[in-house]
């Protein structure tokens, strides 16, 4: 789409902080106010919009999606119940309840990145999980899952879509959950969640196809942990 408004300005509103083009708010896909629970929110937003060229680029607009999809999508309805399932299904068979039992040096990177993970979601939420040394699924306690369950069915809208997008690119509800509670900082939630590829290019060389994934997952990951602590306030 070409470029329709001059102005981008941010707006004090019932309810939060409105983003508006050429003094009209901008309005999600769906047909509602995008309006941001604080004003850095909303800040940040309107930078995306302020940054556009001649044609708009949604892709650069990441904030802005993110909160769109909050908005649209992760309200009451069968869509905030299927991410929350889908987050869920996750932490059924997730990556850090799998260990390799060799090479050595893989095993205790393992160890040392994730069982943390493990013992702070024990701790903080009381969902001890399993680990497996093989390829069969650990055997998680039902109600640990069912803890992880309730923890991600009580976010607010924006927490859950942020969830989601991270569970996606990491991988990991585990880990995702330490990011979004402020456990782990991007840099951290993104080397737990890649930990096996890194090892793998240590020891074998880089690809430069697999090297630029791992770079648009990081970048990724950084945005949603900007968009948590910007809607934090």
């Amino acid at each position: 789409m070409k470029k329709f408004y001059k102005t981008v300005a941010v707006e004090a509103r019932e309810g939060g902080h409105a983003v508006l083009l050429d003094g009209k708010p901008i309005r999600t896909p769906a047909g509602k106010p995008l309006v941001a629970p604080t004003a850095a929110l909303a800040e940040g937003i309107a930078g995306e919009w302020r940054g556009q060229g001649e044609r708009l680029n949604p892709a650069t607009m990441p904030l802005t999606q993110l909160l769109n999809t909050a908005l649209d999508r992760m309200g009451d309805g069968h869509v905030r119940d299927e991410a929350v399932a889908e987050i869920c299904g996750y932490a059924e068979t997730d990556l850090v309840c799998f260990r390799a039992p060799h090479p050595p040096t893989l095993a205790e990177r393992q160890r040392a990145a994730w069982q943390p993970l493990l013992d702070w979601l024990a701790e903080r939420h009381g969902a001890a999980l399993a680990v497996s040394e093989s390829l069969a699924a650990p055997r998680h306690g039902p109600a640990s899952l069912a803890r992880i369950a309730e923890t991600v069915r009580a976010l607010d809208a924006l927490r859950l879509a942020a969830l989601h997008h991270a569970t996606g690119a990491l991988g990991s509800a585990v880990i995702a959950l330490a990011l979004a509670e402020g456990r782990l900082d991007a840099a951290a939630a993104f080397a737990a969640a890649h930990l096996d590829e890194q090892y793998q290019m240590e020891e074998w060389g880089e690809e430069a196809e697999a090297k630029a994934r791992l770079e648009r997952i990081r970048a990724e990951v950084a945005v949603t942990a900007e968009f948590l602590r910007l809607a934090a306030g």
